[in-house]
């Protein structure tokens, strides 16, 4: 069944991104980089929102079809708590981003492995909720898979970021580069929030072919 193949690739999508926030967490102790950080708050804010997704998909289809009423009332209640927690986590990265003191970064290895490896895990997870949701249409699939081409964008970004501040630390530009990152993480957590209160899909930013 579609539902059983969706509620497993939910269940996947939670075992793969725990780690994320714990490794990039602990990475924080031997590196102070703001890009880094924010990598750390934003995959934290996306463990939530993919937990609460796999709970309400479960607790829909766990009984055949799901009542409508009810069906709308738990989609919009995930959507608030997710996007709340996915715009007030943007605005700590900025404030963090734009007011932060420190200028030595420290060691960024670990965080760009986990970028790295990012890239290649949310890209495929993304393929796999747009190839369920064409077989058969569910709401939160289709928002999960444009969560996770996001996700694949973003960790692009930080990857981007965080190889630059591994190659050339001393660099002028570092500190511009990890700025820049910085803002780039938090933006796309503070307009995908505010698109996830209002359920809009006409703003998705990087919104998937179908």
């Amino acid at each position: 069944m579609k539902e059983k193949s969706g509620e497993r690739t939910l269940l996947a999508s939670v075992v793969m991104s725990s780690p994320g926030p714990i490794v990039v967490g602990a990475a924080l102790f031997f590196g102070r980089s703001s890009t880094q950080l924010a990598d750390f708050i934003r995959r934290t804010a996306e463990l939530v929102s993919i937990v609460v997704s796999w709970a309400v998909f479960r607790i829909l289809h766990k009984s055949g079809e799901p009542d409508p009423v009810r069906k709308d009332k738990l989609e919009r209640t995930a959507n608030l708590c997710v996007g709340a927690a996915m715009c007030l986590s943007g605005a700590a990265m900025l404030f963090i981003a734009l007011f932060s003191s420190n200028t030595e970064k420290g060691n960024v290895i670990p965080g760009l492995v986990i970028a790295v490896l990012g890239v290649t895990t949310n890209s495929w997870f993304w393929l796999r909720y747009r190839k369920l949701n064409i077989e058969k249409p569910d709401a939160i699939l289709a928002v999960q898979g444009k969560l996770y081409c996001a996700k694949s964008v973003v960790d692009a970004c930080v990857t981007i970021s965080l190889t630059f501040l591994a190659a050339a630390p001393a660099a002028p530009m570092a500190r511009y580069v990890d700025l820049g990152g910085s803002i780039i993480v938090a933006a796309y957590l503070i307009m995908n929030g505010i698109i996830t209160i209002c359920g809009r899909d006409d703003i998705v930013i990087w919104k998937q072919n179908s």
